[in-house]
């Protein structure tokens, strides 16, 4: 099995809706660390808190998550 890049867009849906990582990160129920890490590509959340994000920054999952083409 290949490795498999994951790509998310959370730093732009995160200040579309205004809000800091710390913000986001207690709508989320994480630490502000753990978005700075989705958002640099360095951690790859759960199922569970990718629908959390999704529905905080009004995102579809297709648009904050998606697998690189190309790999």
């Amino acid at each position: 099995m290949e490795d498999i890049t994951f790509e998310n867009s959370l730093r732009l849906a995160r200040v579309e809706k205004g809000l800091t990582q710390s913000e986001l990160s207690e709508l989320a129920g994480v630490t502000r660390q753990t978005i700075g890490l989705i958002e640099s590509g360095k951690y790859n959340p759960t199922l569970k808190l990718c629908l959390i994000l999704a529905r905080v920054t009004e995102k579809s999952l297709d648009d904050l998550f998606w697998i690189k083409e190309g790999e």
